[in-house]
């Protein structure tokens, strides 16, 4: 059995506790927890996690199924259908009553299955993208899945990590934290072993204690060990989890849809009293006008606009699947179908990403060992987030079987890596000296060398030296490299205790040189995109002379180049204007490339950014789709909402397209939808004035919209045109309007002309011969509506230049056979239609065919007008 204090500590009040255990020493810590630096036993861990369950906050886990149904049912389009329903039932209309509850079921059923099917493929999916931690257990580091954590685990921290959980820190060196998904503090936190603060201060937040770390945040830089102490929903990310979710702000789509959706039920509410007034007041009939206006509302309800929404993004999350894409968020799949300006690093996206050290050389240029045995011992012994240089040095080491420079080395202290540094040291025992061996970026280790070694001697770095060591690493970087200095000081302390007021006063012994070819598939990627509207711009902490070499290789049109030291400079007047000329940003920190991220999108940009890097995880989260790829930092997955399983801007371009034709579908059920119901509209308003009678009965027009809307269930499966993938999609209500306004009293002008042919040439124009002329227009209303669908749904001549997809054309097909059906078999009198005379149908095909050539031409009018189309 666990403990009883492992109970206990179940109970307390999560922040009481957390300050209580912050404040205990390390021994006290491991004896409250039942654990030791060798970590819990495999058996001890095992029990926990039977006992505290999986490292997972409720936002985390998967819907229960039976939950996911019953939030199905929470449309307010169902909503309505409900209400319409229940009215119906309770006032005898039983039939109505059955048909709105087969059109809720269906809307709810495919909604449900629709997401409960995407839940399983994205769960599938993140499998492959798991989190990981570095946990000691039977005194063995290895790393484990974060959900597999426990409280008493041993977790060792380095750059880049994300904590698995709420943990006490019992060893530091130059630990800072991002907070702010808990905090919105946006400044990093340097945590230390001492809590900070005394028992008598009880109104410091946990939060604020310098010992605790919590889930939810990551390391920016240096390294610690951490007791774990609470996991899952007993954190405090825990706690707010349900209602601070990390997920971006609603899309543009999303508030469009939203507003559209305001839009069809305020017209449901305008339109039901006075459709039922209008009837009422002509026919008398109170009881049958009241049962039409209910069924007016149904027809003006687009119930299946979840569904559709859902099966669009679902069909695109799958679809991206197997072009190596991953969907973290799915109304991520809208933003990249919009997305019109791509910002991406230069490392491994438009370059191979498989560095090679190909120059090692002294102050002067001249090939010199010393520099590459220090620039060993600097990536050999770091334990910080080895990177690809790092790894090229190592590789470069054992493929040419070199031996280490001293006989016996000894690591001693490491002062890790940090973006506003951009340097690294690792302090190493060789030969009896204490050697500071310092890697990092040029301009930066200039600023802290006062001597260089040239020819085994060391002499004092003077302005002529420096300049000749500028050419040597601007000469290396038009050759396509990138460089960084390597400098040493010995014996600093007797005490290995070394910290950044150390790296000073160093003596520079030479240059490394890395080659990080650019991708020959990038070119025709980029090109592609461009064609596609997307402008692509590199955002990169390297320097400006080898990221324009590697722009240029791949036809990324540099003009000029603005450097961070620039950037910060700039108003945000000044900014929003460079942000539009400049494709090229070089030597930035990660706020400065969420700056520009921001300056993009006020513009009115849709900004994807594409980055694998620590530093990119703020932009990540800035931009409107973070892309990133499974080999990138934990942290930098966490941040995306799309994760690449090939880091190829050919897959991405895959993804582009997919989103467009997603869009591009959701849209085309919107438009047709709103101008069909417009129509409508129109139509029935001028049927309840002039009538004597109801122009279709209240189930009929249940019928007609029930096959209607089944008939539609394809369309997320339907062909675009090419035409429609070329230019980023927008969500706008102008243009919605503009369409609706031009297509929809098309169908009034046809509705009425069905009018006046069944109420003068059939003389249905009795109350006796109502059932004729309403059996006319349920046909030619079915007909027409499902067939407009095919006219409007490509900026093309239908069926000859762009032609529907087979499941589109088969539920076509079926809805208008069904309702013809309805009409010639002997169900028709169960819904009160009557046999239609042999000339209605000579009829009917003109009304048809006048309607579709109609509709063709007040299309291409909009097109010219507009210059538009879906």
């Amino acid at each position: 059995m666990m403990n009883k204090k492992l109970t206990d500590f179940k109970k307390e009040t999560k922040e009481q506790e957390l300050k209580k255990l912050a404040l205990l020493s390390e021994r006290e810590l491991m004896m409250e927890l039942r654990t030791s630096e060798r970590g819990l036993s495999t058996e001890d861990a095992e029990q926990r996690l039977e006992e505290f369950g999986p490292n997972e906050v409720s936002a985390q886990k998967p819907t229960p199924a039976l939950l996911m149904f019953l939030e199905a049912f929470k449309d307010p389009f169902v909503f309505v259908l409900a209400l319409l329903m229940v009215v119906s039932a309770v006032t005898g209309d039983y039939e109505a009553a059955i048909v709105m509850g087969l059109m809720i079921l269906a809307s709810v059923v495919i909604t449900f299955v629709q997401e409960y099917r995407s839940q399983k493929a994205s769960l599938a999916l993140k499998e492959l993208i798991e989190n990981t931690t570095a946990v000691t257990r039977d005194g063995e580091t290895k790393e484990i899945p974060m959900d597999e954590v426990v409280p008493g685990d041993i977790v060792t921290l380095a750059t880049g990590d994300m904590i698995p959980a709420d943990a006490v820190l019992f060893w530091t060196k130059d630990l800072f934290v991002n907070q702010s998904s808990l905090t919105g503090e946006s400044m990093p936190v340097e945590k230390f072993v001492e809590a900070g603060i005394t028992t008598d201060q009880q109104e410091v937040s946990a939060l604020d204690m310098q010992d605790l770390i919590f889930m939810g945040t990551d390391v920016l830089s240096g390294q610690g060990k951490a007791i774990i102490l609470k996991t899952g929903q007993r954190t405090f990310f825990g706690d707010i989890a349900k209602n601070a979710t990390t997920q971006r702000g609603k899309t543009s789509f999303d508030i469009g849809l939203t507003k559209v959706s305001k839009f069809l039920l305020r017209m449901v509410v305008v339109l039901f009293p006075i459709v039922f007034l209008i009837n009422g007041l002509t026919k008398g009939e109170w009881g049958e006008a009241f049962f039409f206006a209910i069924a007016v509302a149904v027809g003006l309800t687009p119930e299946m606009l979840p569904m559709i929404v859902t099966s669009n993004l679902a069909k695109g999350a799958l679809s991206l699947s197997k072009h190596k894409v991953i969907v973290k968020e799915l109304p991520s799949i809208q933003n990249l179908g919009s997305m019109d300006v791509l910002c991406t690093d230069k490392t491994g996206t438009i370059t191979e990403d498989r560095v090679v050290l190909v120059q090692h050389l002294d102050p002067l240029g001249d090939e010199n060992e010393q520099v590459l045995d220090m620039a060993f011992l600097n990536s050999h012994y770091q334990t910080g987030w080895k990177n690809l240089m790092d790894i090229a040095v190592i590789n470069y080491y054992e493929e040419n079987n070199r031996q280490a420079p001293f006989q016996s080395v000894t690591k001693l202290d490491e002062i890790p890596f940090d973006f506003s540094r951009r340097r690294l040291t690792v302090v190493v025992n060789g030969d009896g000296h204490q050697i500071m061996v310092t890697k990092g970026a040029v301009e930066e280790m200039e600023a802290v060398c006062t001597h260089a070694e040239i020819n085994g001697e060391v002499v004092a770095l003077t302005e002529e030296l420096r300049q000749n060591m500028r050419v040597v690493n601007r000469r290396m970087n038009e050759q396509g490299m990138r460089v960084i200095a390597v400098a040493v000081k010995k014996d600093v302390h007797s005490e290995p205790i070394y910290n950044t007021e150390d790296e000073q006063n160093m003596t520079l012994i030479g240059f490394m040189g890395f080659l990080d070819p650019a991708k020959k598939s990038a070119i025709t990627a980029i090109r592609s995109l461009h064609e596609h509207g997307v402008n692509v711009k590199v955002l990169t902490g390297d320097n400006d002379i080898v990221a324009k070499k590697v722009c240029s290789d791949v036809g990324i049109e540099v003009s000029h180049v603005v450097l961070g030291t620039e950037l910060d400079e700039l108003s945000e007047e000044q900014l929003a204007e460079e942000v539009e000329k400049t494709n090229l940003f070089a030597k930035l920190n990660p706020m400065q490339k969420s700056r520009l991220i921001e300056a993009l999108q006020k513009n009115g940009h849709t900004v994807g950014f594409m980055g694998d890097g620590i530093n990119d995880a703020p932009a990540l989260r800035k931009a409107d789709v973070g892309i990133s790829v499974d080999t990138a930092a934990d942290i930098t997955k966490d941040a995306s909402s799309i994760i690449l399983l090939e880091k190829s801007l050919n897959v991405l371009e895959s993804g582009v397209i997919e989103g467009r034709k997603v869009f591009s579908n959701m849209m085309k059920y919107i438009k047709i939808t709103i101008s069909s119901n417009f129509g409508n509209v129109f139509s029935i308003l001028v049927a309840s004035a002039f009538l004597p009678f109801l122009p279709m009965l209240s189930i009929q027009l249940l019928i007609q919209n029930l096959i209607y809307d089944v008939a539609q269930l394809t369309i997320p499966w339907d062909n675009v045109d090419e035409e429609e993938l070329v230019k980023p999609v927008r969500w706008e209500i102008n243009s919605l309007a503009k369409f609706t306004l031009c297509i929809g009293p098309v169908s009034s002008i046809f509705d009425i002309m069905t009018y006046l042919v069944m109420w003068f040439v059939f003389s249905a124009n009795t109350v006796a011969s109502q059932s004729l002329f309403q059996t006319g227009w349920f046909v030619v209303g079915l007909v027409s509506q499902t067939l407009v669908v095919h006219m409007v749904r490509t900026r093309k001549l239908p069926f000859i230049q762009s032609i529907a997809s087979a499941p589109v054309i088969m539920t076509s097909l079926a809805a208008i056979i069904l309702g013809i059906g309805l009409v010639l078999s002997p169900l028709k009198a169960v819904f009160d239609f009557t046999a239609l005379p042999g000339t209605y149908w000579g009829w009917f095909i003109v009304i048809i065919l006048l309607y579709l050539i109609t509709v063709e031409f007040a299309k291409r009018l909009y097109i010219r007008l507009t210059k538009e189309w879906i």
